[in-house]
């Protein structure tokens, strides 16, 4: 009987590691933040002329933006991105809502 006692517990460690193994590979696939949704009252102001630097081997340029600061709009400078091997960077923009703007956030897509 101690043998199948011992079978059985280790059929059981087999299984629990097999899910939490599942559990920790799903939670990895998964967004680890939550993305705040923006929403203007107004459209942005017409887009900046930004000089935009030579190519960095490794990175993508993504420009400048407007951001919706509460009150008014507020320019966000252009920053260089880590390149995602297989994806291309879809910067981010504002979408017209009825009335109001979104912000939609740059993402990598595949």
């Amino acid at each position: 009987m101690k043998i199948l006692k011992g079978r059985a517990s280790a059929t059981f460690a087999v299984k629990a590691t097999l899910a939490v193994v599942t559990t920790l590979a799903a939670l990895a696939s998964a967004p680890t933040f939550a993305q705040a949704v923006i929403i203007a009252p107004s459209a942005p102001p017409p887009m900046r002329r930004e000089v935009v630097p030579a190519p960095r081997p490794g990175y993508v340029w993504d420009g400048g933006h407007w951001r919706w600061a509460g009150r008014g709009y507020a320019w966000v400078p252009g920053h260089w991105q880590p390149v995602r091997v297989g994806a291309h960077w879809v910067p981010g923009h504002w979408v017209q809502r009825g009335p109001n703007w979104r912000w939609i956030e740059g993402h990598w897509a595949r």
